[in-house]
């Protein structure tokens, strides 16, 4: 069991290694990597360079890259959206190609998990942005470029019909004929939605890949554990229960300073570590 950090908590800055020479100085091991232009140019060799030697003198491990769902992110606004779930061909080929450009990374630097939101939340969704046949196609396209490279595609718990546990469940075991396609649970998000433990037991043996964060179930505020209202008790044991054993991945925002907020994360994996040894 390892526990790591997303570089979503310095999303609307530019990546550097101060940032992953903060997050190991609170004990983490390893790192999400946000793939969004403005935060990190996944398109630009010598940056993915740079990454890995950070990487090697901070002493953390890339486990994963989220897929691109946006241009960019400047001063809290997000810019021109990707979404691989359009009805119009056009724009989700587009998304595709984003997250095959983000999965290029592991020619460099190896990771295990590209995590990818199947179009978008219901409350920012309009007509023809969540098309279940699109969604399929992109998720098909984007595991095949996978696969080669070693790297598992988690398809991530979020807050629209194509992204429930149930949904996903069925995509994979019904549609996706893909060895590599599995499920990153998204605590938050399943809060949003319904029961944690229930959508958990839903995923089950699907679940390759977590989102680590709470909410006061009004909206995604990606608070620290503790600090919102998920029964984290309940839900680590429901984890147990379903055998996961991998990363837990802290998707947090910065809603003071990073520091602060990474010690709330410390200090939420201390009581992790406690429930998870005393099931």
């Amino acid at each position: 069991m390892r526990f790591g950090i997303s570089t979503h908590l310095y999303h609307d800055q530019r990546l550097g290694r101060d940032h992953l020479a903060e997050i190991a100085s609170f004990g983490f091991e390893t790192i999400e990597l946000f793939a969004t232009r403005s935060h990190f140019d996944y398109h630009d060799d010598t940056a993915i360079g740079k990454l890995g030697e950070w990487l090697v003198e901070t002493g953390l491990v890339l486990s994963s890259v989220h897929a691109p769902i946006s241009a960019s992110l400047t001063n809290g606004q997000w810019g021109e959206s990707f979404s691989n779930a359009l009805a119009d061909n056009v724009g989700r080929h587009k998304a595709v190609r984003e997250a095959e450009a983000a999965l290029q990374i592991a020619r460099r630097i190896a990771f295990d998990v590209l995590v990818v939101h199947l179009g978008t939340p219901s409350d920012r969704s309009q007509a023809g942005d969540n098309n279940r046949t699109s969604a399929f196609r992109s998720g098909d396209e984007i595991c095949r470029l996978a696969e080669p490279l070693g790297v598992r595609v988690a398809l991530e718990v979020i807050p629209n019909d194509l992204s429930t546990a149930e949904s996903l469940v069925s995509m994979i075991e019904r549609d996706l004929d893909s060895a590599v396609a599995g499920i990153c649970f998204d605590f938050g998000h399943a809060h949003l939605m319904g029961d944690v433990a229930d959508g958990i037991e839903a995923a089950a043996e699907h679940v390759i890949s977590t989102h680590v964060h709470d909410n006061r179930r009004r909206s995604d505020e990606h608070l620290a554990p503790y600090h919102g209202s998920i029964n984290w008790d309940m839900a680590l044991v429901t984890m147990q229960k379903i055998g996961y054993d991998g990363t837990y991945l802290m998707e947090l925002a910065n809603t003071s300073t990073a520091g602060a907020v990474l010690e709330h994360a410390r200090r939420a994996r201390e009581r992790f570590e406690r429930t998870l040894a005393y099931p």
